[in-house]
């Protein structure tokens, strides 16, 4: 377990924000299945993500689903898509549980 220490400067750096998932379709480029996802972020506008998912969720249980993302790492190239956030999630062994808030709030909120 790696436990590092990071200052309150660190943390807010990290720009989280609450979106819903307005598309998904299949990813068959992926080394490893997964799913692209179109997530809508209100005002920071519609954001792409992969996200491998599919062992817990059908396309169908992901649609209109809010999330917890990241929003201000720099794009990373996945096989032949360019990812543009980091959708959060809790590992169970090797399945990805995502995070969402306990309620609808308004998409594009910040978590802090």
């Amino acid at each position: 377990m790696n436990e590092q220490t990071i200052t309150w400067q660190d943390f807010e750096k990290i720009d989280i924000r609450i979106g819903t998932i307005i598309n998904v379709s299949d990813f068959p480029k992926a080394k490893k299945p997964a799913y692209i996802l179109e997530i809508d972020f209100g005002e920071l506008g519609i954001k792409k993500s992969s996200a491998q998912l599919t062992h817990l969720y059908s396309k169908e249980d992901l649609i209109y689903k809010q999330i917890v993302a990241i929003v201000n790492f720099p794009k990373k190239q996945i096989a032949n898509f360019m990812s543009e956030c980091l959708v959060m999630g809790a590992y169970n062994n090797n399945d990805v549980i995502l995070l969402n808030p306990e309620r609808k709030v308004e998409n594009g909120s910040k978590i802090g």
